[in-house]
């Protein structure tokens, strides 16, 4: 289980400390898919940073599997098993896919076995295996590849921060192909931040943040009605869908 107590992240700005996460309290329970929504600017991003130890919180605590991990980095929770998917996937110039994907997983993966990763998130494994995750690799197939190696590294807890962000529209449909996958074949916690209304639809609970808060966290079949039901939720649960070219 996740739990956050208390949360509270700001930063300076010209008017001065700007709170950015306000005394949030959440918990995720073992084995949920769960979407986290909401407004821009409300603190998603931000909280998924905070639970990988890319930031560092200003007061509260964050408890995994009962143990307080607010002061670890991001190294120590990764070891407890902790995942995180970046918004925009990092280039690895003169790094092979299957490099990564072994470097992921922690061990000197078979070609064979990390093919079957490459073909889960839905790549002809043999294209990719030997190619160098750098520019010639598109947003798509970097995002997949990226899935590959959270789904290699087998990890209690895994973060995606906005993965349809910046992808071609074909790309997207295939990207929800691989998450109802991974919802199928969940072994650990998975959470997904996310405006679109499919991903929100695979998801088993929901969570709304708005103003660094939790405004409302229950399972989907609750909470997306409420979200859908008024014009203003569903502006920012589709907003993204313009951006998805």
């Amino acid at each position: 289980m996740l739990e956050i107590k208390d949360l509270c992240y700001s930063v300076d700005s010209n008017e001065g400390k700007k709170c950015i996460i306000d005394h949030m309290n959440l918990k995720i329970a073992d084995g949920k898919f769960v979407v986290i929504t909401g407004p821009n600017g409300g603190g998603k991003s931000t909280l998924a940073k905070l639970i990988m130890g890319i930031y560092d919180a200003t007061e509260g605590q964050i408890i995994f599997n009962g143990e307080d991990i607010t002061e670890k980095n991001i190294t120590d929770r990764a070891k407890l098993g902790i995942s995180f998917a970046f918004q925009q996937p990092v280039h690895f110039k003169g790094i092979k896919v299957i490099d990564l994907l072994r470097l992921a997983a922690g061990t000197k993966l078979s070609v064979g076995e990390a093919c079957t990763y490459l073909s889960k998130v839905g790549l002809c494994a043999r294209e990719y295996i030997d190619r160098e995750v750098n520019n010639s690799l598109s947003g798509g197939e970097l995002k997949r590849i990226e899935i590959a190696t959270v789904l290699a590294r087998g990890t209690k807890f895994s973060v995606f921060d906005e993965p349809e962000a910046g992808i071609d529209l074909w790309s997207f449909q295939n990207l929800i192909k691989v998450f109802e996958n991974i919802r199928e074949t969940i072994q650990g916690t998975v959470m997904i931040i996310s405006h679109q209304e499919r991903i929100l639809n695979i998801a088993d609970e929901i969570v709304v943040i708005e103003n660094g808060k939790v405004k409302k966290h229950g399972p989907k079949d609750e909470i997306l009605p409420e979200l859908l039901g008024t014009p203003s939720a569903a502006n920012f649960a589709c907003s993204k869908l313009t951006e998805v070219k």
